[in-house]
């Protein structure tokens, strides 16, 4: 089989729905074995959503794949029992539960370490471990929208607008699987694990690109700017003959090819557009101007000089479209899996390409697990519970 850079870490994953999910998600990819601990009955609140296919989450099917599912119910004696046995058996746990609830349940990082001074113990949640909101209970479009980002999204002068994806969460899963793998790569070198505390809104404010030391530098506070980009133009959305075509000319030079090739030498000369700056002043003329020639031909037909001339320019795809992409179907980037109950379904390959795995490994190969299903496997091979032991636990934690 081939190696992964995580093959051998074992990783206790005691999260819901989307932020941790997909932190051990990334894991997984890279070979590390998860051990999800589930509510008995009812599992992952992730299995709720759709769309549903024959009982069963396509939304849980999606970041789940290759993990173990272990039923746990940590309010019961067996259930945190179990729970600790495990911690000494990983190297890492994730958690993104209610703010508070690891200690309530007297599975806090101090708790933990005692029984595994070698652990690293990733807690996702939405304000972080620390200040004065840090037990406040949070979800994606909170921090959305505390964070700033709604702020910069949609058109100038419009209603605020989400980001068309849970960004929240999602960027809160990589700095968390990324945390996580600083931690495990300290730990080599001096033996002692540590807590890893991620914020959500954390996360946000970091993304921000530049617009934080904008406000900062010149007091003026962004704003939502539709298909352009705040500080470099032409860079943003252009309506050609019978769609919207993205062209991104980052640079001078870029410009003057962009100009050359589209028949518009006079702007060259034109000293509203001379400079980055300057055309960023004058970014709606500029726009006008260079609609005016681009709505003579096709997106594609544009396309094609374009890219001819080595100029930045793609269109505004749909989702159906990414399937019919070959530079994704280059990449691996789409992959159909088979699970149980569904069928076959698309899910996002990882975009994590690493020489050493072949494309056709880069993804876990089981599926992603269905409540408590490898609970007696792991209790018997990983904990050494006898036959009878297994059947209490089940009868105490169904």
């Amino acid at each position: 089989m081939t190696q992964k850079p995580l093959d051998g870490i074992k990783v206790l994953d005691f999260t819901n729905v989307l932020a941790g999910p997909y932190c051990t998600m990334m894991l997984a990819n890279m070979g590390a074995e998860i051990y999800k601990l589930e509510r008995p009955g009812c599992g992952d609140d992730s299995r709720a959503y759709g769309p549903h296919i024959n009982g069963e989450s396509v939304y849980f099917t999606s970041v789940n794949r290759g993990k173990k599912s272990i039923v746990c119910n940590t309010k019961t004696e067996a259930g945190r029992e179990v729970f600790l046995k495990l911690v000494e058996k990983v190297d890492v746990v994730i958690e993104n539960i209610k703010p508070g609830g690891m200690e309530r349940m007297g599975l806090d990082y101090d708790t933990l370490q005692a029984h595994n001074p070698k652990l690293i113990f990733t807690s996702i949640s939405g304000f972080g471990a620390t200040g004065p909101w840090a037990l406040r209970p949070c979800y994606d479009m909170i921090v959305q929208a505390m964070g700033g980002i709604i702020s910069i999204t949609g058109e100038p002068g419009g209603k605020p607008v989400r980001v068309g994806t849970s960004i929240g969460d999602i960027v809160g899963g990589m700095f968390a699987a990324f945390g996580t793998l600083a931690a495990l790569f300290q730990r080599m070198v001096t033996g002692v694990g540590q807590k890893v505390d991620i914020s959500l809104l954390d996360c946000q404010v970091a993304i921000l690109e530049n617009a934080v030391a904008r406000f900062s530098s010149t007091g003026f506070i962004p704003g939502p700017l539709g298909l352009r980009h705040a500080l470099i133009t032409p860079f943003e959305g252009y309506q050609c003959k019978d769609r919207m075509l993205i062209i991104a000319a980052g640079n001078d030079n870029l410009f003057t090819r962009l100009c050359k090739v589209i028949g518009l030498h006079e702007l060259l000369v034109d000293p509203r557009f001379l400079t980055n700056a300057s055309r960023t002043d004058h970014v709606d003329e500029l726009r006008n101007l260079l609609e005016a020639k681009l709505k003579e031909k096709t997106a594609e037909d544009w396309m094609e000089i374009l890219l001819a001339q080595d100029i930045p320019c793609g269109p505004i795809n749909t989702v159906d479209k990414l399937f019919e992409n070959p530079q994704l179907a280059a990449r691996n980037m789409l992959v159909e899996v088979e699970q149980p109950g569904i069928g076959n379904v698309s899910v996002a390959g990882t975009p994590i390409k690493l020489s050493t795995v072949p494309p056709a490994d880069e993804l876990p190969k089981n599926p992603a697990p269905s409540v408590g299903q490898h609970t007696r496997e792991v209790l018997v091979e990983m904990l050494g519970y006898t036959e009878a032991e297994v059947e209490k636990y089940i009868k105490e934690n169904s």
